[in-house]
C-alpha cells in the first residue's frame, strides 16, 4: 500500500533531565518521520528513550532542542509554537495504554463520549460517533457495561474507539498488547492496521511484544538515546 503525507516529523530531537554532573541525556538527536497509514514499532531496552520520544510526539513532554511537526504543522521550535497544548493533543492525537484507563464509573459509551465532551462537539454527532466507534471494533453491544464487566481485550477495544473518537490522525500506543495474550494482541494490531489504512493515520508503539513484531511495517530501535535504525 502506498504511504500517504508525513503526519509525524521530528528533526534532531534531543532530551536531557538535570544539568552538571547529575545530566541524563535521555534522547541523543533523534530524526523520525512516519506517513500516513504506516504502524511502528518503537523498540529498545529499558532506558533507551522509547517513552520519553513517545512524551515528546504527543507534546507531554517538551523537547531540550529540536524540531516536531505533526499532520504538517510544526508545533515545537526552540519552544511550543501553540498556547494550548491540551487543544493540540484533542485536536491530532489519540492515547492508547498498557492499561486501558477507562473511567471505572462510566459505561464504556460514555468513556468514548468523555473526549467528544471535551472536544466540543454537539450531543447528536457525540452519539453517532460512539456508536459507530464501538460498533467497528465490535464492542457495540457492551457499550452500556461498566470497565469491571468487560474482558481485557473488550476493555482494550473500548480504550481504542475513546483514542480514535476526535478523529486524530496521530495514534500513539504505549505498551498496549502487554497484559493481552498472544490471540488477543495480534487482534489488537491487526485493529490498529485496519485503522491506520482506512482513516490515513499513522500508528507509533512502545512495545516489547515480540509476538507482535510482524504487525509492524518498521522496526525503529533506540539505545541509549539514539536511533539505530528506522
Amino acid at each position: 500500500m502506498p504511504l500517504g503525507d508525513i503526519l509525524v516529523d521530528v528533526q534532531s530531537i534531543a532530551k536531557h533531565f538535570g544539568e552538571g554532573e547529575t545530566r541524563v541525556d535521555a534522547l541523543r538527536s533523534v530524526d523520525l518521520q512516519v506517513r500516513a497509514g504506516e504502524v511502528v514499532a518503537l523498540l529498545g531496552p529499558s532506558g533507551s528513550g522509547k517513552t520519553t520520544l513517545l512524551n515528546i510526539i504527543g507534546c507531554i513532554l517538551e523537547p531540550s532542542a529540536g524540531k516536531v511537526a505533526l499532520d504538517g504543522e510544526l508545533v515545537f521550535d526552540k519552544g511550543w509554537l501553540r498556547t494550548d497544548l491540551r487543544r493540540l493533543r484533542l485536536d491530532k492525537i489519540g492515547f492508547i495504554f498498557q492499561s486501558h484507563n477507562l473511567l471505572p464509573f462510566l459505561t464504556a459509551e460514555e468513556n468514548v463520549a468523555v473526549v467528544l465532551d471535551l472536544a466540543g462537539w454537539q450531543p447528536e454527532d457525540n452519539a453517532n460517533r460512539v456508536h459507530e466507534l464501538l460498533d467497528y471494533l465490535e464492542v457495540g453491544h457492551r457499550a452500556k457495561v461498566k470497565p469491571a464487566l468487560l474482558s481485557g481485550g473488550e476493555a482494550q477495544r473500548v480504550a481504542i474507539a475513546r483514542a480514535l473518537a476526535n478523529r486524530p490522525r496521530i495514534i500513539l500506543a504505549d505498551e498496549p498488547t502487554a497484559a493481552l495474550d498472544s490471540v488477543r494482541a495480534q487482534l489488537v494490531m491487526d485493529l490498529l492496521r485496519k485503522l491506520a489504512v482506512e482513516q490515513e493515520a499513522c500508528i507509533i508503539t512502545v512495545t516489547h511484544d515480540e509476538k507482535i513484531f510482524d504487525r509492524f511495517d518498521r522496526l525503529v530501535n533506540l539505545r541509549d538515546g539514539r536511533l539505530v535504525n528506522g
